[in-house]
């Protein structure tokens, strides 16, 4: 089954966000699941590298490498990153500048899709 995750919010301050990218890395493990991450608007800082948060609080780039470990793949909106000055070198390694034609082809192509 291939499943497709769009993240629209940020990275901190929304618990849709966190949930988001725990299904993913849970999706991420079963056997025969395929998933994608598109992030999109704000979504786009869930991706920047070696955020420092408070002691004991998650790291979602930490998790976000967690599904590229199991096999997910994970675009960043370009546009969007343009627009809140994130550059790709900014992201967490095997996150990957994307643009919408991917995010419809990969709507396309998937037998779900699920958006946060």
């Amino acid at each position: 089954m291939r499943i497709l995750m769009v993240i629209n919010g940020a990275a901190y301050g929304q618990d849709a966000t966190y949930n988001a990218v725990r299904l993913a890395g849970s999706l991420a493990k079963r056997e025969d699941v395929s998933v994608q991450v598109f992030l999109i608007g704000d979504g786009v800082t869930v991706a920047i590298s070696g955020q420092k948060t408070p002691e004991g609080y998650y790291k979602l780039d930490r998790m976000l490498a967690g599904v590229v470990r199991h096999g997910g793949e994970i675009g960043c909106c370009g546009t969007c990153m343009d627009v809140r000055g994130i550059t790709e070198a900014m992201l967490t390694e095997n996150v990957h500048r994307a643009t919408l034609d991917a995010l419809t082809d990969w709507t396309l192509a998937a037998d779900k899709v699920l958006v946060f």
